[in-house]
């Protein structure tokens, strides 16, 4: 582990463990201060710490400035404020006066080039808290910092009693991989707006940056196409045990998107094909090799379905398809699954992906696949989401290294590591085995850079955590299952690879407890992890 990063993580280590107050290389220590979390003491691990000098407290009189004109940093002020508000009491007025001194002031700064796209400094002292940042990104991930600096109370929507302390000193923070996501498979059971917004709310704290969201499958077509209306009509109305089901209006999508675009999250839709389509073959009987459509399916088998490569129909049913979804989506991904295709024939296969990725790339958009896509000729520029095993054969992991060598960026989200859909243990009510069982050291305590022989770490794009929902049909399942994994998976993509301990990232992750409480989120309560 690097000098650098170390002492801040064993001084967050005892400062958790005493709930004293942290100090600056070389400075007399603080009186302790049981009210003031240590400083860098929040998941992710912040790239550089440096603790010193007195607190902030945040007060009655206390104000959000913003020092810039861009309409987005007034936002982000806002947003900082609407969270601090219910739970301090205080006004917290949102002003246009980055001058005055004081308060918590939000700026940007071009020159301040080594942040980059999503970094940030805080800087916060006995008179005030200054965020600086190169973008607005960097200030919304900051902003998530700030928040967890103070009391897991400050989450409350009701008047706490406070005091509101952020420890003094500075962080300096930029992430290791620029793509960091989280998936919800809408498909098996259907989540509302609101409750795929919820979902976006609790991944902005761990700045999470990409949602991946599984939008057709077997059991279920959940977005309204017009070129192909009983898509969700009828492709919609079912899901894993023979519920409801429902879909998307594409209002809903768009109101989606827009959500995840103020927590400075890029929606990441995905369509899977050839396989994974019952619930569109079931809804247009002429995408069937035989023309005829199958039930609608409310199972959790899989590898039995596929379009028919070699009908004409089939292309024009993809370009319509990546069309309307293109047309909706701002952010630069399109994913077009392709695992488990075990119903078409290899050659099938790398025909109908010769076909399919030149259509994402005519309405401007990147392919992403999973990693299956490796086996026929991923198209330039295409990431593949990895999600095998430890134990997945040598050829496998070697033909996905090979395409990272030629090219292809690869997402990692091993399913024995990274699937939030896996049981933590035997008795876990919620939840498959088929991978394993993955508990919360497992989940985080693998390397991205190193975990692929053969790939270069610069083929690594970052880290996705994916949520399968075969069992999971609320939005207690979600927490229960993502909580406390997630945050795990969030801080192998944003953090130093130098920050990474688990004795010292199990004592920050008991301090989120009383903040997940707070949130109203159900957790799991895992036994590796001290809670507070």
């Amino acid at each position: 582990m690097a000098p650098r990063v170390l002492a801040p993580l064993l001084l967050i280590a005892a400062g958790l463990a005493t709930l004293g107050a942290t100090t600056a290389p070389g400075s007399a220590p603080e009186p302790a201060a049981a009210d003031v979390r240590p400083l860098g003491a929040v998941i992710p691990a912040p790239a550089s710490v440096t603790p010193g000098g007195a607190p902030y407290t945040l007060t009655r009189a206390t104000a959000v400035r913003v020092g810039s004109d861009d309409r987005r940093v007034r936002e982000i002020g806002r947003y900082l404020a609407g969270l601090l508000r219910p739970s301090t009491g205080y006004p917290l007025p949102v002003v246009d006066d980055g001058a005055a001194r004081g308060g918590i002031l939000l700026r940007l700064d071009p020159r301040a080039t080594a942040l980059g796209d999503e970094g940030y400094e805080l800087r916060s002292g006995r008179t005030g808290v200054t965020l600086t940042a190169r973008v607005p990104a960097g200030l919304f991930r900051g902003v998530q910092t700030l928040r967890q600096q103070l009391p897991a109370a400050v989450e409350r929507r009701t008047v706490q009693p406070g005091p509101w302390r952020i420890a003094g000193g500075t962080v300096t923070d930029v992430p290791r991989y620029a793509y960091r996501g989280a998936m919800l498979d809408v498909s098996r059971h259907f989540f509302t707006v609101d409750q795929v917004k919820r979902y976006i709310d609790h991944l902005a704290l761990y700045k999470i940056n990409k949602l991946h969201l599984h939008l057709s499958d077997d059991q279920g077509w959940r977005l309204a196409i017009d070129s192909w209306p009983r898509l969700a009509t009828h492709g919609g109305s079912t899901q894993v045990g023979g519920g409801p089901g429902g879909f998307y209006t594409k209002d809903d999508y768009r109101e989606i998107v827009r959500h995840a675009a103020s927590r400075y999250q890029e929606v990441v839709p995905e369509i899977d094909m050839p396989g994974h389509t019952n619930a569109a073959l079931a809804s247009y009987a002429e995408l069937n090799c035989d023309g005829v459509a199958p039930p609608l399916y409310t199972g959790t088998e899989v590898g039995f379905s596929s379009l028919c490569v070699p009908k004409e129909i089939t292309y024009d049913f993809v370009d319509d398809v990546i069309r309307e979804l293109a047309a909706l989506t701002p952010g630069r991904y399109l994913h077009i699954g392709g695992d488990e295709a075990h119903s078409t024939s290899h050659a099938d296969y790398v025909a109908f992906m010769d076909r399919v990725q030149p259509v994402v790339a005519k309405y401007g958009k990147t392919v992403i696949g999973w990693h299956q896509l490796t086996g026929a000729r991923p198209a330039p520029g295409a990431l593949a989401q990895y999600w095998g095993l430890d134990r997945t054969s040598a050829a496998e992991k070697e033909r996905v290294a090979a395409a990272a060598r030629a090219g292809t960026g690869l997402i990692l989200s091993p399913a024995d590591r990274a699937y939030l859909d896996m049981k933590y243990d035997k008795d876990t009510p919620l939840g498959l085995s088929w991978a394993g069982y993955v508990d919360v050291r497992r989940s985080y305590d693998w390397n991205p850079g190193a975990y692929l022989a053969g790939a270069p770490e610069s083929a690594i794009a970052g880290v996705e955590a994916p949520l399968w929902t075969e069992t999971i049909s609320t939005s207690a399942h979600i927490d229960t299952m993502a909580f406390p994994r997630l945050p795990g998976v969030a801080e192998l993509g944003w953090s130093p690879a130098a920050t990474h301990d688990w004795e010292t990232y199990r004592l920050r992750l008991a301090a989120q407890g009383p903040r997940f409480e707070a949130l109203g989120i159900d957790f799991h309560r895992s036994a590796q992890v001290p809670w507070e």
